[in-house]
């Protein structure tokens, strides 16, 4: 039931706390985001970025606050497999074809779930990997590597997806690639995105709001809104419009490194 457009948030966090040992990671997090909506996350090293995606997805627990995801908590999210998951490294199994690698999580034993072998194959043309199908990861660049972890991701068909610097990794070529083909994938399919990521010129282009976190502990600075028009193109990042919020977002960023 995921996300629930006419009465409910995809994520909500609410005053939450977490640390390790005795250093805080993150404290007093309040963050809201709708159905459909892109969301950034930006911040200094360390200041806890990818462990809130973690406590987002049931990956960790909180030690105190709560999160919600549409109207559950997120291990429930994650058994109704509501949730997509993609971290900075591919994660593909070497010993399975690009597309056994897509399928991975949508062909569970004899079970099904998620898109169907032809509409994975479906997305496998849509990001160029037609033709590599019955490649190994091995036989691929960094890039298509990436792409073949995006479909896996859009092929559990979950209306959250997470993601930890996917792109981190990848050149600036490939990088600025990948992220107009996520952009394409998540207006297609209107999904509801937290990403994180260090390229400020990526959280601009990618998000409908950016969220600016503080040195550690983590806490949030600024909740930026991100204006431009979509569908989004490479040509946006030549306006003067997007040059201004470059510059509101390393503002905010300054001020919350020094915090």
């Amino acid at each position: 039931m995921l996300p629930d457009r006419a009465t409910g948030l995809a994520i909500e966090v609410g005053a939450v706390s977490k640390r390790f040992g005795p250093t805080v990671a993150l404290e007093q997090i309040d963050l809201s985001v709708p159905p459909g909506q892109f969301v950034s996350v930006v911040g200094p090293s360390g200041c806890g970025k990818t462990t809130l995606l973690r406590l987002i997805a049931g990956l960790t627990a909180t030690d105190s606050g709560t999160i919600t995801v549409g109207r559950g908590g997120p291990r429930a999210a994650q058994r109704a497999r509501q949730l997509g998951f993609v971290p900075q490294s591919p994660g593909l199994l070497p010993w399975r074809t690009v597309r056994a690698n897509a399928r991975l999580l949508t062909d569970v034993g004899r079970r099904h779930s998620g898109l169907s072998p032809a509409a994975v194959d479906e997305l496998l043309e849509q990001v160029g990997l037609a033709d590599f199908r019955h490649a190994y990861p091995h036989e691929l660049s960094g890039g298509m590597q990436q792409r073949v972890a995006l479909v896996r991701a859009f092929a559990l068909d979950a209306p959250v997806l997470l993601m930890d610097e996917p792109f981190a990794a990848l050149d600036e070529i490939t990088r600025a690639e990948m992220r107009y083909l996520l952009v394409r994938l998540c207006e297609e399919r209107d999904a509801t995105v937290v990403f994180v990521t260090h390229s400020i010129a990526e959280a601009v282009m990618l998000a409908d709001r950016v969220i600016v976190m503080t040195g550690r502990p983590g806490r949030i600075e600024a909740d930026m809104a991100i204006p431009l028009s979509r569908p989004r193109h490479p040509e946006q990042e030549e306006t003067s419009e997007f040059f201004a919020l470059l510059t509101a977002l390393r503002r905010s960023l300054r001020v919350g490194a020094q915090r």
